[in-house]
């Protein structure tokens, strides 16, 4: 994530899954986060979770989402 303020933990929100010749990726909608390369073998199968943190670094913001699987 970007910019700080998107998404506060305890907020519901939707994933989008994207498609790679050799993996997929979530993009929380609408287009506020990006997570990285997932293998098909770890693929969600839920597309809505929770916010459980949102973590800032030097390379910017990381939301950690809690899915129901």
């Amino acid at each position: 994530m970007e910019r700080e303020g998107l998404v506060k933990p305890g907020q519901t929100v939707q994933v989008a899954e994207g498609l790679l010749p050799s993996a997929c990726y979530y993009t929380i909608v609408p287009a506020v986060a990006m997570s990285g390369n997932i293998s098909f073998s770890d693929r969600l199968k839920s597309r809505e979770g929770v916010v459980t943190d949102v973590v800032q670094n030097d390379k910017g913001f990381y939301v950690v989402v809690e899915f129901d699987e």
